[in-house]
């Protein structure tokens, strides 16, 4: 028979996680605050050798550098307050200044759309691939006959938690995003609808699984370049 243990666990405000820090209410105040002393760390440092940088070698530096930390769990910043989405949109910024002191001309999407722009992708790869741990997740609207369902929807699951931490994850936020708001360009037709595979190249066809309910009208790379052109008009309107 084992021994029992008299032990008690102390608690602790934050904890990292595959380098990501949650706080115990979820707010990744911690998160932000790490990630903003080790970006600016990294801006400094470019800051310096910028004089003797072309754009190019910046810009990847940048990228490298910098970005890769904003976009790292990027997914997880979805519907924070808007405080904190400030607060990733001036490092953001403030590395874009010592590049260009444009934004726009870096084809950067602002930290807002970045987000949605992981999510949808990662919607997208859920539906195309079947990813065993989200796929439950998300549910296809049935197919009825009117001309809105010719394309793929999301249900909203219903609303059961009144905690507001709920609408911010994925199960949420994935239907908010995808079709349901897309515009028409990006409303892929369901599968079998008015596609047909012999009018396709091969690799066409190929690229969405067998049980996708998209139809394979568009390959994935064309698909996030429309989404990501999609998102950019968002971030910079004309």
């Amino acid at each position: 028979m084992a021994k029992k243990h008299n032990s008690s666990l102390s608690t602790t405000h934050s904890a990292r996680n595959l380098g990501f820090i949650f706080d115990e209410h979820l707010s990744f105040s911690d998160q932000i605050s790490t990630l903003s002393q080790s970006c600016y760390y990294h801006i400094r440092q470019l800051r310096c050798i910028r004089p003797f940088l072309d754009f190019k070698i910046a810009s990847n530096i940048a990228t490298s550098t910098v970005h890769s930390k904003l976009d790292y769990c990027i997914s997880l910043y979805y519907n924070l307050p808007k405080t904190q989405i400030t607060h990733l949109q001036q490092i953001q910024n403030s590395l874009a200044c010592h590049i260009t002191p444009i934004l726009h001309s870096l084809h950067w999407l602002k930290i807002t759309e970045r987000i949605e722009y992981k999510i949808l992708l990662l919607t997208y790869k859920v539906l195309t691939t079947a990813q065993p741990y989200l796929h439950h997740l998300i549910t296809v609207q049935p197919h009825r006959s009117t001309r809105s369902s010719s394309v793929v929807t999301l249900s909203h699951p219903p609303s059961l938690s009144s905690l507001r931490i709920t609408d911010r994850s994925f199960r949420y936020a994935s239907p908010r995003l995808w079709w349901n708001q897309l515009p028409a360009s990006l409303q892929q037709p369901r599968a079998g609808l008015s596609i047909l595979d012999s009018d396709l190249p091969t690799h066409t066809s190929s690229a969405l699984s067998i049980n996708s309910p998209l139809s394979s009208s568009i390959t994935p790379s064309i698909f996030h370049s429309q989404l990501k052109t999609y998102l950019f008009h968002k971030s910079f309107p004309p």
